[in-house]
Order: C-alpha cells, then sequence, then structure tokens
C-alpha cells in the first residue's frame, strides 16, 4: 500500500505495486513542466508517436485547462524521488447530454508491465468518481480514455479495466507524386484571404459546423482563446471560400515546421476541413482540399497529412481517399459506464 501526501490529509491508494521506493505525490507546478516533457519523449519514442514535447507547449497547455484543478486533478509517480510517471483527469459535458470523465497518463518505458499504470488508472477513476457526484446523476455519463494502434500496452491496459472501443479516428498521409484531380470551385463562391477581422467569423463558421460531429462540446471563450493562441494558428495558410461575406467552406492548414525539423520530413497538415450545411454536396470540400495540397507543393512539401472520424456521416473518409490519402495510424476512443 502506498500513500500520497499533501497538505491536508494523507490519500490511500491500495493498489500500487509493490516497487521498491515507489511513492506518490501532487502536482508541484510549473517545476514539474521539464519532468513531465521527459516521460512524453520517453513515450514518444517508445510507441513511434510524433508529438512536440516541451517545456513552453505544457505550460500553454495549463494555462487553457477546463474543468481540472492540476493541483487536485493530476497524480505523480516517483522512484526515490525521480518523477517516472504522471496522470491527468478533467470532464466534459457534450452536446447530447453525455458527460465524459476523461484521463489521460504516461508511464516512462522503462517501469511499465509492472502494475503501475493500472494502479495509476484506477486512482484517477476514484477521483472522477468524486468530481460525478457533484453533477446531476441523471443521463449518460461515461469514463473516456484513448490510444493509438502503435501504444499497444495502453491498449491492452484499457481492455483489462473493461473499457470497450467505440470510435475510431485515422490519420491519412498523402504523398506530393501522386497525381491531383481536378475540383474545380462551386459557381459564387471565392477563395479569399483572411483578414484579421473574419478570424472570429471563421471560428463560428467551424462551430456551426462540427455541432454535426461525434463528441461536439459547445465552445467556451477559453476556447476560442486558446485556438488563436496555439503555436500552429496560421491564418495565412487558410483556404477558405467566401459567398459574399460568408464563410462557406474551410480547409485550416497549418505546418508543423519544429516537427518537421525533428522527424526529418516535410509535411503540411490540411486539417480542421468543414463546409457549412447551405453549401454542403456541391464539390466544395474536395476543391478546397485540392487547392491547399497545391499550395504546399509549391512551398516544397514532400507530403500532407490530416485526421478523420472513419465514421463521419458526411463521407469525409471516402472523400480523403479519393484525393489520394491512405491510412498510416488509428486513435481508439475507450469508454465504459461509470456505474453499472
Amino acid at each position: 500500500m502506498t500513500t500520497i501526501l499533501n497538505a491536508q490529509s494523507q490519500i490511500t491508494v491500495p493498489w500500487a505495486p509493490a516497487i521498491p521506493g515507489l511513492s506518490f505525490r501532487r502536482f508541484r507546478g510549473e517545476a514539474d513542466y521539464p519532468l513531465m516533457v521527459a516521460i512524453l519523449d520517453a513515450c514518444n519514442a517508445a510507441d513511434r508517436l510524433d508529438f512536440i514535447n516541451t517545456v513552453d507547449e505544457v505550460a500553454w497547455v495549463f494555462a487553457h485547462l477546463t474543468n481540472c484543478d492540476p493541483e487536485r486533478d493530476m497524480l505523480f509517480a516517483e522512484v526515490d524521488g525521480a518523477t517516472i510517471a504522471f496522470s491527468r483527469v478533467w470532464w466534459v459535458a457534450e452536446s447530447t447530454g453525455e458527460r465524459l470523465y476523461k484521463s489521460l497518463g504516461f508511464v516512462h518505458p522503462d517501469w511499465r508491465r509492472k502494475g503501475l499504470g493500472a494502479a495509476m488508472l484506477r486512482y484517477d477513476e476514484g477521483r472522477l468518481l468524486d468530481i460525478a457526484r457533484e453533477h446531476p446523476a441523471e443521463g449518460v455519463r461515461l469514463f473516456r480514455v484513448w490510444a493509438t494502434d502503435t501504444e499497444v500496452g495502453a491498449q491492452a491496459l484499457f481492455a483489462r479495466a473493461g473499457y470497450e472501443s467505440v470510435r475510431h479516428y485515422v490519420e491519412m498521409i498523402r504523398p506530393m507524386a501522386s497525381p491531383l484531380p481536378d475540383a474545380p470551385m462551386p459557381d459564387g463562391l471565392q477563395v479569399r484571404p483572411v483578414e484579421p477581422g473574419r478570424v472570429r467569423a471563421v471560428w463560428e463558421a467551424m462551430q456551426e459546423a462540427r455541432r454535426d460531429h461525434w463528441g461536439y462540446v459547445p465552445p467556451t471563450e477559453q476556447d476560442y482563446d486558446r485556438w488563436t493562441k496555439d503555436r500552429l494558428f496560421a491564418p495565412h495558410l487558410w483556404k477558405v471560400a467566401w459567398d459574399g461575406d460568408q464563410v462557406a467552406g474551410v480547409v485550416l492548414n497549418r505546418l508543423d515546421e519544429a516537427q518537421n525539423e525533428q522527424y526529418g520530413r516535410r509535411r503540411g497538415y490540411t486539417q480542421d476541413i468543414f463546409v457549412r450545411r447551405p453549401w454542403r454536396r456541391r464539390g466544395l470540400a474536395r476543391a478546397l482540399l485540392v487547392q491547399s495540397i497545391r499550395m504546399f507543393r509549391e512551398m516544397g512539401m514532400e507530403e500532407t497529412a490530416l485526421g478523420v472520424d472513419t465514421q463521419n456521416p458526411s463521407g469525409a473518409f471516402q472523400l480523403y481517399e479519393s484525393v489520394g490519402y491512405r491510412q498510416a495510424r488509428c486513435l481508439t476512443f475507450f469508454s465504459k459506464p461509470l456505474e453499472r
């Protein structure tokens, strides 16, 4: 049995594995950021992932947390004072009325397969149950976790803990060598640059279109602020179709130069593709996507990538395949009820 100490009380975690020197602690603020980055980088390498982890990136995330108090909702594991794992929990209310209680954890590869991940997940579920007791009991309430297909250990952990897969998102990649199909713009629409004063209009159009998507959560003003301050926020790369002064459809292209440099590639992201309802079924998404690919080719990129829900009701997966994208990696979401 291992304990966590804080200023008020001692919290017992009876499921911790018998690892000599193992202890748990709370979040210590900014001093933890470099320790988290080191664990994230080690996990990236072991799981063949390509995320960019920096202290600045972690600080940006923690400056924009929603429904999460790091001092209460994080757990750190140490062995003889060295941090080897951490986790965080939070919750969201979806537009469907479902409440999702989410947990995210990382164990350094050197300390995996010892029962530590299972103990931390169980602890996180207990913390989420405490949070859920403060919410209305009616409606669907679910634990939610996720993992890519290369995170084999995490997927096995979730299965043992009673989670079931509920949705799949795939990353798709398109090499520039593939020929581009003909994709003319629909009549009456025009692609124009986004002036600074029109960024909010693009945001609002995106949220309107996303209401049809699985897992939609109505945004807050903080979400907008976070979006505009993201390190990959790049309106000059966007392809926005206008019908007069109305946003008809968008591809929110972005370029991650740090990722390209770290992984020795030249990739552009044709990500966040949406068309508002009045302009759907006219070939607009296809036209904007082809224009985006062409733009990245002219910039010297060797490939483009995007992510898509395989069950997207608008047929997005089939559209992307028709333009030359092919599946590269799969992200699976898992759920289980809070009450059985």
